[in-house]
C-alpha cells in the first residue's frame, strides 16, 4: 500500500468523523482530488485507490492530462478566463469558479452551440479578500437570478475559498455564511437552480468545511504531498 493510498484513507476517515460530528451522512461528501502540478503517475495511484473526481486549476494542465487519464470526472476549480472556455466545455462536468457574467455568457454561447448545458457553481468571495475572485455575498442572489436565465448553464451550488490561516477554526464563520447564503437562495426558488453543492474546504480546513455542510472538498497536498 503506497503513501497516496494511505493519505486518501486518512482523509476519508477525517471526513467521516467530521460528518458524523455534524449529524451528516459521510456519503454526502465527495473528494475532488486537486491535481495541480501533480504528475500523471501519482494521479493514477489516487484513481486506483478509488478517487474518480479530479480538479484542475489551469485549463492547459487539464488538457495535458485529460487524454492520459480515462474513466474519471473532471472539474475546473481555478479562475477561468473567457477565452479558454472553448477548450474545456467537452471535458469537464462541473465548473466551480463562475464569478462574472461575461464568463457565464461565454459558457452559454459555447454550450448552446452543442445543445447541452454546463453545471456550474457560483464562486463567492465570502471574506471579501482583495486577492480572491468571486461575487460578494450580497450580490450573489441577483447574479444567480441572471445566470438562471441562460439555457446553457445550470447553477448547482456555491463555492468559496477560505482565508489561509493556521487555525482552521477561524474559517468556520466563512463556511457557515456560504451555507446560509445557499439556504437563502434555495428559499427564493429561482427556476432551474439547485443548491445541491457547497464546494468549500481544502487540505488545511476541510474538516471544518464538512462540519459546516461542504459536499465537495478540494484536496491536494493531503493526498499528493506538498507541491514543489
Amino acid at each position: 500500500m503506497g503513501i497516496i493510498n494511505e493519505n486518501i484513507r486518512e482523509v476519508q476517515e477525517k471526513i467521516r468523523q467530521s460528518a458524523l460530528k455534524a449529524n451528516r451522512d459521510p456519503a454526502g461528501v465527495s473528494i475532488v482530488a486537486v491535481t495541480k502540478t501533480v504528475p500523471v503517475e501519482k494521479i493514477e495511484e489516487a484513481i486506483a485507490s478509488g478517487l474518480n473526481i479530479l480538479g484542475e486549476n489551469r485549463v492547459q494542465e487539464l488538457m495535458d492530462k485529460y487524454s492520459a487519464l480515462k474513466g474519471v470526472e473532471w472539474h475546473l476549480i481555478g479562475h477561468l478566463q473567457s477565452n479558454k472556455v472553448k477548450y474545456i466545455v467537452d471535458k469537464v462536468s462541473l465548473i466551480h469558479s463562475l464569478d462574472r457574467f461575461s464568463l457565464a455568457d461565454e459558457i452559454n454561447t459555447r454550450m448552446s452551440a452543442c445543445g447541452r448545458a454546463m453545471d456550474v457553481l457560483i464562486q463567492v468571495n465570502v471574506a471579501e479578500e482583495d486577492t480572491k475572485f468571486g461575487m460578494k455575498s450580497a450580490e450573489t442572489a441577483e447574479f444567480v437570478d441572471a445566470v438562471s436565465r441562460l439555457p446553457g448553464l445550470k447553477v448547482r451550488g456555491l463555492m468559496t475559498i477560505g482565508p489561509f490561516v493556521s487555525d482552521a477554526e477561524k474559517i468556520r464563520p466563512v463556511f457557515r455564511k456560504l451555507r446560509l447564503l445557499a439556504e437563502e437562495i434555495k428559499t427564493i426558488g429561482f427556476p432551474g437552480v439547485e443548491m445541491k453543492h457547497l464546494s468549500m474546504g481544502m487540505s488545511n480546513d476541510y474538516m471544518v468545511a464538512v462540519e459546516e455542510g461542504a459536499t465537495l472538498v478540494r484536496i491536494g497536498s493531503s493526498i499528493f504531498g506538498q507541491r514543489n
